[in-house]
């Protein structure tokens, strides 16, 4: 089920129960939209812990999957967010054990499985999306588990004396005793890569649980304010199983066979997603990724599925039409939201208090639109997420190793010459003078920064960077990195290799981060196929060529896609799911940006170059360059901090 949770442990136990009572009573409730269903408290009457649930009906809409929920001793008391996928296979075994149960749901064959098997070997087990809180009534222990991808957000931190834990940042927000202090270097982390990037916060003393990770915290063992990031443990890591695959490929399989098994694999993934006990549909893009998952799940459904896109007026951004063929093809029963840009600009405002941290994906505003109107519909959707970092699907993965290979042939003053000509046209000269490229643009300008790039890691860190040394926008010093893990075999080439990167970094704190609160923000769950851990098990034994093949990415796919559509629906360039940002920037939202930019506003804040920041909103509206990304991120943390820090 989706939902919100929160709690805490008061370390010092000075509280009285009944002031205890109200402050998680007051955190609970600030979660409501994630669950409208229902929602309660529990706190235990020996030791100074209160957790809440807000509840999102999914599974067993009966008051028997209420939240907090006792185990069958009573020993364990669980909130938690999610769906654990193989719940039918683990609760065959464990009524082959002799347990009983009293609801068809997940959360009650989690308790049970923790209790049967102990927490260890029940996470091993679980498939799914997940953000849970155990606590254990005996050894006083709170257990905090979130699924492997990151896919559900968990973070943790300190209010006063009181270890807080929660869904989203504004429930902790909520405690009392929580002080405010911005996070200067996850501050700088996000003017590099427009989001925060796990284990941080935005906050001081508070940090986002890494995927795939757990902390183990004895309540005798905790003292206020102490760095929890020493003590995540990670319990499924994706980069050794990068490696293991790479030691085992499955190169000994011919190529059917491995599209059959990838079919497979997919499939399941796709039919597990599908069991709920409210209306289910699908986002249909008409990408390679949404009509992989539409085209399963049509061909598992008796009748015709729900799917849903949205287009926009602007013919220029508007590819619902696509969409459409694919549905008519598939036989969907398709619905398109046609929105004005007056609808797009209005929910603006509104992003720094859906978002809680600085977040600068620009498509985050149609991603909320295309949430708010399916949940009119349905409750659960399908997602193509999780595609593109699995299979090759960005631009990087397939043209990285061509500008590693350039720019090692280009002299150093000739690689500078061309970075600074390419610079200084603007992304609409770039659009018209190569129209027949999507986002030609945004493309050419990743293309100059990425001409001096010295290895792999270096050019992904370049193409993902929205602010880099030279024109850092900061006043404090450019120290700001993502923390790259060691390659997990010396035979991974540079496009795999960043696919790696873009499942550890860009999936979990961009993509998920994005689709998570948007679609929470409407209470609808969104279910992601892609992000099966068997599944990516399986990919990263693939031979690179079933990836990458004639400069084309996801190959295995576009084959197994044309099991179910016509090469006319699957042959065509990726579109990004954009909104003319640069456009807006210099006509509707121009007071409301020149508004956060006023110069006394950034000095006051102590955190800018003025010059600067002033220097790109003057150059933008002149048309020099392109400079959209760069200003929507200093924005949106203008726009947090005039919501969250005044």
């Amino acid at each position: 089920m989706m939902c919100g949770i929160t709690g805490f442990i008061d370390v010092k136990n000075e509280r009285p129960r009944a002031e205890a009572h109200r402050i998680i009573e007051a955190m609970t409730e600030s979660l409501l939209h994630r669950g409208p269903d229902t929602g309660d408290v529990w706190q235990d009457p020996d030791v100074p812990y209160a957790a809440g649930h807000r509840r999102l009906s999914i599974l067993d809409l009966s008051d028997d999957g209420a939240q907090p929920m006792e185990s069958a001793s009573g020993r364990y008391v669980v909130v938690y967010n999610g769906e654990i996928y193989n719940f039918p296979e683990l609760r065959d075994a464990l009524i082959r054990q002799g347990c009983t149960f009293n609801s068809r749901t997940d959360t009650e064959i989690l308790l049970t499985a923790i209790e049967m098997w102990g927490l260890n070997r029940t996470i091993q087990k679980l498939r799914g999306m997940y953000a849970f809180a155990l606590w254990d009534r005996q050894d006083k222990v709170l257990d905090l588990v979130r699924d492997p991808f990151g896919k559900k957000p968990l973070y943790v931190g300190w209010a006063g004396n009181a270890l807080v834990f929660s869904s989203e940042l504004k429930a902790i927000r909520n405690h009392p005793d929580f002080t405010p202090a911005l996070n200067r270097q996850a501050f700088a982390l996000y003017m590099r890569y427009s989001c925060v990037a796990a284990p941080h916060s935005i906050y001081n003393n508070v940090w986002s649980l890494k995927p795939g990770h757990r902390l183990h915290l004895p309540y005798t063992d905790l003292k206020a304010g102490s760095d929890l990031v020493a003590r995540m443990e990670c319990y499924w890591n994706a980069v050794d199983i990068a490696g293991q695959g790479k030691a085992y490929p499955l190169s000994t399989l011919n190529e059917r066979a491995l599209i059959d098994e990838f079919e497979t694999h997919l499939g399941r993934a796709v039919r597990q997603r599908m069991i709920s006990d409210v209306p289910l549909g699908a986002f249909l893009s008409g990408g390679l990724d949404s009509s992989a998952v539409a085209a399963l799940m049509q061909s598992m459904s008796a009748k015709s599925i729900k799917t849903f896109t949205i287009g926009f007026e602007d013919q220029d951004y508007n590819e619902s039409g696509h969409a459409q063929k694919v549905a008519d093809h598939l036989g969907t029963k398709h619905r398109t939201y046609l929105l004005s840009e007056r609808q797009a600009l209005d929910i603006i405002p509104r992003l720094s208090t859906i978002y809680d941290e600085p977040f600068a994906d620009i498509s985050a505003i149609p991603t909320l639109l295309v949430s708010q109107y399916t949940k009119q519909s349905v409750s659960v959707a399908l997602s193509g997420d999780g595609g593109d970092e699995l299979l090759g699907g960005y631009n990087r993965h397939i043209q990285g190793p061509k500008l590693l290979r350039l720019s090692r042939m280009l002299p150093a003053f000739l690689r500078t010459l061309l970075e600074k000509n390419i610079e200084t046209v603007n992304g609409e000269c770039w659009d018209g003078l190569l129209s027949h490229i999507p986002q030609a643009g945004v493309k050419m300008h990743k293309l100059a920064a990425a001409l001096g790039a010295k290895n792999a890691q270096d050019l992904y860190d370049r193409l993902i960077s929205t602010f880099q040394e030279k024109n850092w926008p900061l006043a404090g010093p450019y120290n700001a990195d993502f923390e790259y893990p060691a390659l997990p075999s010396p035979s991974m080439g540079p496009a795999e290799q960043m696919m790696l990167w873009d499942s550890l970094h860009y999936l979990p704190h961009d993509i998920l981060v994005k689709t998570d609160r948007a679609s929470m923000a409407h209470s609808l769950e969104v279910r992601c196929p892609f992000l099966d851990t068997r599944l990516y098990e399986f990919c990263q034994s693939l031979p690179p060529s079933m990836k990458i093949r004639g400069g084309q990415g996801k190959y295995i796919l576009r084959k197994m896609l044309e099991r179910y559509l016509p090469p006319s629906l699957t042959e065509r360039p990726k579109q990004g799911f954009s909104v003319p940002m640069d456009r807006w920037l210099r006509g509707d939202l121009r007071d409301w940006a020149e508004d956060l930019l006023d110069e006394q506003d950034l000095e006051t804040s102590g955190l800018y170059n003025i010059r600067r920041v002033r220097a790109l909103w003057d150059a933008h509206l002149k048309g020099e360059g392109y400079h959209t990304q760069k200003l929507w991120t200093v924005l949106m943390a203008q726009s947090w901090m005039k919501t969250w820090m005044q």
